[in-house]
């Protein structure tokens, strides 16, 4: 594929004339057919983002600069019928001085964004009073991606080839299942891992009716039928629970408790149960907020508790050192505190936000290591949005030294 000049690709992400339509949006009502398609919407939206990753193990750094493109089309409704595709395009801005996984690129620090064009998304949708269906090619999020997302921070999404199910009686109540045959990975379909062929049950509910918070319940039942990928196979249950008190206008305080127990499950050949433990606690006062969380992945004789259709970028350091689980298990202590800059001034609504992880295993003791993470991030007005981020791992016990870097330009019409 042709890559095109850096000043041409950032000016094209600086050039959006075209409105987004997301996929969840109330469609226009048809009369016919013809109406169908005329009264649907259509948007593109573009993504440009400058990551650096530099591994102390290897001896050449990453640089990717990619720009993201998606074309998307819902339907009207017609008889509660409509239908949604999208399409996407990853194309690299000057060199190609990373390793994307599929590119032979070994020597320098992965940065999992393929060039490539896919359907991301293609289903046809039903609704009937309290009840949706759709069958086809899907994203969908589960609670707080933690089991289950879209990967939507990389440039290439994950997504589903799947049908499922909608319950919404209310505005209190939704039970969501769905059967998955098929796993559209961030990697793309020219890797030998941009698929995942699958057979895999999601159940999610969740309660909003208590003042105290969300309450959800899940089930997610994993079997994967290629080899490679057999230890991914795994039956997670649990329950989460998060919610936010308001004590005056300026001082709110946020809570999660979150508890789940895997086991193996089909063809894996590992013979496990182990535990996931979450709980944090926030307090936010005239713009700043200061939180504390913990995490635990639990280990079972040398299996540990894995997370593989998560956001893994969302969790336990931004330097995504553990996207998989180490076999002794993971515990994650970790303090924020962020910024939100108040007023009608240029810098209004501007986040700054710093972290820190203290990552340590579940068995046997280990300190794997530290991380400091950085975010300043601004909607500059109703169009763009800007962000800068870095991450710092500094390894002890697990991996190697890690930085990493992003700028990213988005926009929203």
């Amino acid at each position: 594929m042709k890559r095109l000049p850096m000043y041409l690709a950032v000016g094209a992400a600086s050039f959006l004339v075209a409105a987004p339509l997301q996929a969840d949006d109330k469609p226009q009502q048809a009369t016919d057919i013809a109406e169908w398609f005329s009264k649907g919407d259509a948007g593109i939206d573009f993504r440009y983002r400058l990551e650096t990753a530099d591994q102390e193990n290897l001896p050449l750094n990453s640089t990717a600069s990619t720009l993201l493109t998606k074309l998307h089309f819902t339907t009207a409704s017609w008889s509660g019928f409509s239908a949604y595709a999208e399409f996407a395009n990853v194309t690299i801005i000057g060199e190609e001085t990373y390793n994307d996984t599929i590119n032979g690129r070994i020597r320098r620090p992965v940065i999992a964004d393929p060039e490539g064009t896919e359907v991301s998304q293609a289903y046809l949708a039903y609704k009937a009073g309290a009840v949706t269906l759709k069958a086809g090619r899907q994203g969908f999020n589960m609670d707080n991606q933690r089991f289950i997302g879209t990967v939507a921070f990389r440039q290439n999404d994950q997504t589903f080839d799947a049908g499922s199910l909608t319950y919404a009686p209310n505005k209190e109540f939704k039970a969501f299942y769905s059967y998955v045959w098929n796993v559209n990975r961030i990697f793309g379909d020219d890797s030998p891992r941009g698929d995942l062929d699958s057979n895999l049950h999601i159940f999610n509910t969740a309660y909003t009716g208590s003042k105290l918070g969300k309450l959800s319940a899940y089930a997610y039942l994993l079997d994967f039928n290629d080899a490679g990928a057999f230890g991914l196979s795994s039956a997670t249950f649990g329950a989460r629970f998060s919610g936010k008190q308001a004590a005056s206008d300026t001082v709110s305080v946020s809570y999660t408790a979150e508890y789940a127990r895997q086991t193996d499950y089909k063809d894996n050949p590992a013979d496990f149960a182990a535990d996931y433990l979450h709980g944090d606690l926030s307090l936010a006062v005239a713009g700043f907020t200061g939180g504390v969380a913990y995490e635990k992945l639990g280990s079972d004789d040398g299996s540990a508790f894995q997370t593989p259709l998560a956001t893994l970028h969302k969790f336990n350091g931004w330097a995504d050192v553990f996207l998989t689980t180490p076999a002794n298990g993971l515990q994650d202590m970790n303090v924020s505190l962020s910024y939100r800059v108040p007023g009608e001034s240029g810098l209004s609504g501007m986040l700054l936000k710093a972290i820190y992880h203290d990552f340590s295993a579940d068995v046997g003791g280990q300190n794997y290591g530290d991380e400091w993470g950085f975010l300043i991030s601004k909607k500059l007005n109703k169009t763009f949005t800007a962000s800068a981020k870095a991450a710092f791992y500094n390894a002890d016990e697990f991996a190697t030294d890690t930085t990493r870097f992003w700028f990213t330009l988005g926009a929203k019409f």
